[in-house]
């Protein structure tokens, strides 16, 4: 069964190309920068033990045009891997926010649509961008089954006291106005290796995905006990152009005395914060050019994220009365060796010692970054959201 994934994030897109039950994709790539100077294309075709490489450097407005130009390369010249966009079974999109109304892998229709479109006020960067590649695929693979998965559900099993606000309980029930967390495909993936590796499954675990978008979770025995995101993906840490955690007095201070609309606010905390507007760029490879360069903002930029996260770590090591590891995933979490060493310093309190040169040696693949004798495992896992997606969808379309 040939199954497209498509995993469209706030500035990126990435897809894999599987025959199910087959873990190994037929063809990966991944298209970054949307909507930033520098956009690039790397798309991946494996035959056999040989892997052919394109990559492409234009300007990509938005993700549909990303899509377009990612079907194109799956389907035309010489390493298309499809003949027609009928040789796809099915495509399993990675949707962002589905509320309370999905639990589990979905069948997309219309009425399925319509909830992915109400929910986009909570999640302004991602449901918009998810719909419209569901849209883009609908039209290109007409006989497929689309599924949508939804980041939320890995979180359904966050306890009470966890997921509601003290505010009115009216709220919730009329409103739906709780915490549901975000990346819940990443740190389902990654903690379930994370169990394997440590073959021990009453485990607790801290699980740090940092991308554009970042969050951490406390998970116990497999389950999602805690997390930082929280009604929308805004909450929580530091990100690529998201604020993160902020005095709501803020939001009041800004309507009252500087005359704010709600809409001013979105795109302030949404698309103008974080590395953004801190540092000057939502990328972190340009924060840290900045900073080798002596930027002073740049340098700043790189201390709050890095602070946020040890906050959470410490929080959520007291949820979970200790842990066994923590995991770094997601693009900075296993490409930034410094943010990881920057993280780990100065945590030994709780058990978290990392061995700095095996830290920096890292290259890949699944790895224990911490000293011999550390208390808690420093684990780089890298994840495949992916691949969680395709076995989702497969197994739903065998019932």
């Amino acid at each position: 069964m040939n199954i497209l994934v498509i995993n469209s994030g706030s500035s990126s897109l990435k897809y894999q190309l599987f025959n199910m039950p087959v873990p190994s994709p037929i063809s990966s790539g991944l298209v970054e920068r949307i909507g930033i100077e520098g956009s690039y294309i790397k798309h991946i075709v494996f035959k056999g033990t040989e892997k052919f490489i394109i990559e492409k450097t234009a300007f990509i407005a938005d993700h549909g045009e990303g899509l377009k130009q990612v079907l194109a390369l799956l389907s035309e010249g010489e390493l298309a891997v499809i003949a027609t966009p009928d040789d796809i079974n099915a495509v399993g999109h990675r949707v962002v926010h589905g509320g309370e109304n999905f639990s589990g892998p979905t069948l997309i229709t219309a009425e399925v649509k319509d909830q992915i479109k109400k929910l986009f006020s909570l999640a302004p960067l991602h449901n918009p961008v998810n719909l419209k590649c569901i849209e883009v695929a609908e039209e290109t693979f007409t006989k497929a089954s689309q599924v949508a998965i939804f980041d939320t559900a890995f979180h359904q099993s966050i306890p009470q006291q966890a997921f509601r606000y003290a505010i009115p309980e009216q709220y919730y029930k009329e409103e739906g106005i709780r915490v549901y967390g975000f990346h819940g495909t990443s740190h389902k993936y990654v903690s379930e290796q994370a169990v394997q590796w440590l073959d021990k499954k009453e485990s607790k675990l801290i699980s740090i995905h940092l991308g554009n978008g970042c969050s951490i979770t406390a998970i116990r025995n497999g389950k999602s006990v805690d997390t930082s995101m929280g009604f929308g993906p805004l909450s929580g840490l530091m990100m690529g152009t998201r604020s993160g955690d902020i005095d709501p007095s803020v939001i009041f201070h800004l309507i009252e005395h500087a005359g704010y609309s709600l809409n001013q606010l979105s795109t302030l905390f949404n698309k103008e914060s974080g590395l953004l507007g801190v540092g000057g760029s939502s990328d972190m490879r340009d924060i840290r050019k900045l900073a080798a360069s002596g930027d002073e903002q740049a340098i700043l930029a790189l201390e709050l994220y890095a602070y946020r996260i040890k906050k959470f770590i410490g929080a959520y090591a007291a949820i979970l009365n200790g842990m066994d590891a923590i995991i770094f995933t997601a693009g900075v979490g296993e490409n930034d060796r410094d943010m990881r060493e920057t993280v780990c310093d100065e945590l030994a309190y709780l058990g978290i010692e990392m061995d700095k040169e095996a830290n920096q040696k890292y290259n890949g693949g699944i790895m224990d970054v911490s000293v011999s004798n550390s208390k808690v495992k420093i684990l780089i896992i890298p994840t495949n959201e992916e691949y969680e997606i395709a076995s989702q969808c497969y197994r739903l379309m065998q019932m």
